[in-house]
């Protein structure tokens, strides 16, 4: 019985030995000459390895460093940068016959460098194309090569930081980058797997399958993949410009798929805390989106077939094209909503910058809005016909603020503003809002009309003139001797939380009433009419 362990002891004795020594008798080193040959051929790039070691245990050769040059059209730096790079290889034919057989790559802790020129070129487009190929067996005519087309088992990057750059923009950066790739090479398609940190916070994964890597342009190759998002930050991540004032946190879920000019995205998203201008506050609601683009990765340029925005049981859809110029990308767009819920909508105004006056709120009612959205992001241009319906403004008496109403009405006081139509031709610009052919209808007072403009600040400039009914125009008749079916002009003055109504007295002796009112009694009727609005009677 002793005899059997004793042997046994002899033989794990021995295979310790064995594993001590076969790294000194193996020098891996020796090796180095033929990756960085095969590696700089199949590449069409320069690469470098730094010193072997070998691992009989986990079967593999590790090297302390490694870089791939990158174009030099681009940078004098490296591409690819990593720490640590290890090579799985066949333990018998390495031992007994000194030869290398790779079966799997992993690349630990890289630093890619992924840069875009102004006229659209990658600096990877080179990456293992034939030309680069030549150039890099014109430059060393006498490296071995047996497979210029690197192909893996298995080729893995974890923990890797990934920089992209479109000037003149700032450079996104993505931690934790960890890629898988099952079969990779570079004349055949291979799947793949992805996951990141996102800049600004998120994650993206993407699961599918590319190749062959395009032998004129490996930006140009083909892939087809599912992507996932969760809480991306438009702002903080640096995907929207900030001078834009677009903000919010987004999930989605889609496909993507590219035959290397045209990409093709399809799927759904989830908006939070979303916010359309650099004036306006987070939305107090969640919007979600389906949608379909076809974009072209020659000229950066695309078409949105679908995008249906809904906002509780509110729909609106967005379609057009777009076009990416450097830093800005220039919209053709139309938006177009109809007969919208208002109070599923309300809650989104704030994120559009618009302020309804201090403790107001719209209930009830519908909206419907066709509009152009042109130009580039960061001047948008937003032109077209607006229409409220049967709404109220719930807690702003508009009555209240033109003083003297509600008693030449005889109505009682409404703490509401009941609004039976409001419509209006209205543009958007960075320069403020204008909005023309304001007609505006309440049952209490009668029809509005007239022109102004909101600055971007929230200025208030209106002319406006007010045909009223009932017991109003008959009171109005008295104090101003005017015809019943007369308007009253006047002035919508302040900002949009505190508008103030001034009567337009100019207007008043200039135009409509001035043939009504007798000579001697002008002053009178000025008088009257401030009163309105809550003026003071000049004495």
């Amino acid at each position: 019985m002793k005899k059997p362990i004793k042997i046994i002891g002899i033989v794990v004795a021995v295979l310790i030995v064995i594993l001590i020594a076969i790294p000194f008798l193996i020098d891996v080193n020796t090796f180095r000459p033929r990756i960085e040959a095969e590696l700089s051929t199949a590449l069409g790039r320069p690469v470098t390895v730094g010193n072997l070691h070998l691992s009989l245990l986990s079967g593999s050769v590790s090297a302390d460093d490694v870089a791939i040059a990158d174009d030099p059209t681009f940078s004098k730096e490296p591409f690819i940068r990593a720490k640590s790079l290890k090579v799985g290889v066949e333990m018998m034919p390495l031992i007994f016959s000194k030869a290398l057989h790779v079966t799997n790559l992993t690349l630990e802790n890289p630093e890619v460098s992924l840069v875009r020129s102004a006229s659209g070129k990658w600096n990877f487009s080179s990456l293992g194309t034939k030309d680069a190929k030549e150039k890099e067996k014109a430059a060393a005519p006498a490296a071995p090569s047996s497979n210029p087309d690197l192909s893996v088992g298995k080729l893995s990057i974890t923990n890797g930081r990934i920089s992209i750059t479109e000037p003149p923009a700032k450079p996104h950066i993505y931690d934790k980058v960890d890629v898988k790739m099952d079969g990779f090479s570079l004349s055949s398609a291979f799947p793949f797997s992805l996951s990141a940190n996102l800049p600004g916070g998120g994650s993206v994964t993407l699961d599918g399958k590319a190749g062959p890597i395009d032998q004129t342009d490996a930006a140009s190759t083909a892939f087809d993949a599912k992507i996932n998002v969760k809480n991306l930050d438009l702002a903080a991540s640096g995907f929207v410009e900030s001078s834009t004032g677009v903000a919010g946190l987004v999930d989605f879920e889609g496909t993507v798929n590219s035959d290397g000019k045209q990409l093709h995205s399809n799927g759904t998203a989830n908006a939070e805390k979303l916010k359309f201008s650099p004036k306006g506050s987070p939305a107090g609601r969640a919007v979600q989106i389906t949608y379909a683009i076809n974009h072209s990765l020659e000229s950066q340029s695309g078409s949105v077939e679908q995008c249906d925005i809904h906002i509780g049981k509110a729909l609106t859809q967005l379609t057009g094209t777009y076009q990416m110029q450097g830093a800005s990308t220039i919209l053709n767009m139309k938006l177009s909503g109809q007969a919208m819920p208002v109070d599923e909508l309300e809650a989104m105004l704030p994120a559009l910058g618009v302020i309804l006056p201090s403790g107001s709120s719209l209930k009830g009612g519908t909206l419907s809005t066709t509009l152009a959205i042109s130009g580039a992001t960061d001047k948008l241009v937003i032109v077209g016909p607006v229409k409220l319906a049967d709404t109220k403004l719930a807690g702003f008496n508009l009555a209240s603020k033109m003083s003297a109403v509600s008693a030449l009405t005889g109505a009682k006081s409404d703490p509401d503003t009941s609004i039976q139509n409001l419509s209006t031709d209205a543009r958007v610009a960075p320069e403020g809002t204008t909005t023309n052919n304001l007609n505006l209808t309440i049952p209490a007072l009668g029809v509005i009309t007239g022109n102004g403009s909101v600055s971007p600040a929230g200025a208030l400039n209106y002319k406006m003139n007010a045909n009223l009914t009932g017991g109003l125009a008959g009171g109005l008749t008295q104090m101003a001797g005017g015809s019943k079916n007369s308007g009253v002009p006047f002035m919508i003055q302040g900002t949009t939380s505190d508008p103030k109504f001034v009567p337009d007295v100019k207007g008043m002796l200039g135009s409509q009433l001035k043939s009504a009112i007798p000579t001697g009694n002008a002053g009178d009727a000025v008088k009257g009419l401030s009163g309105l609005f809550g003026k003071k009677k000049p004495k």
